[in-house]
């Protein structure tokens, strides 16, 4: 990959992640995620999952921290972390393969683990979407 993150950043990241994924609200699923993406400028910018009981109101993690990064100013990205899942690890929803997509470089990694201290998997985001609509 080409840009490969150093193991410091990638813990960094997943341990963000993990912490983030305690602030989930998930009272339908049961399923806390929580998402770790750190900007060109340093700054990690966090996000959890957020149900609601009408179901397509509900925001994914990975979304809220590229959301919270693009209001707080930051449009570069270096890397991404997901955490979620008990047995497997969760991987990004079309939607969010999507806006990562549209904020992040194809070659930008994407890292995902459990919400155990399980394994880590590194992919990028254009391996996540690899056909995503583009601007014009």
């Amino acid at each position: 990959m080409s840009n490969a993150i150093d193991e410091e950043t990638m813990e960094c990241l997943i341990l963000s992640a993990r912490e983030a994924s305690e602030s989930a609200y998930c009272p339908y699923s049961k399923y806390p995620v929580g998402a770790a993406l750190m900007g060109v400028d340093g700054e990690v910018y966090i996000g959890c999952n957020v149900e609601n009981a009408s179901y397509g109101l509900s925001m994914c993690a990975e979304r809220t921290a590229i959301f919270n990064a693009v209001g707080n100013g930051c449009r570069n990205f270096v890397a991404m972390a997901l955490v979620g899942g008990k047995k497997e690890a969760a991987t990004p929803c079309g939607a969010c393969r999507q806006v990562l997509a549209e904020f992040c470089s194809p070659d930008m990694p994407v890292l995902y683990a459990d919400l155990t201290d399980g394994d880590i998997t590194e992919t990028t985001a254009g391996t996540l979407l690899p056909l995503a609509f583009k601007k014009q």
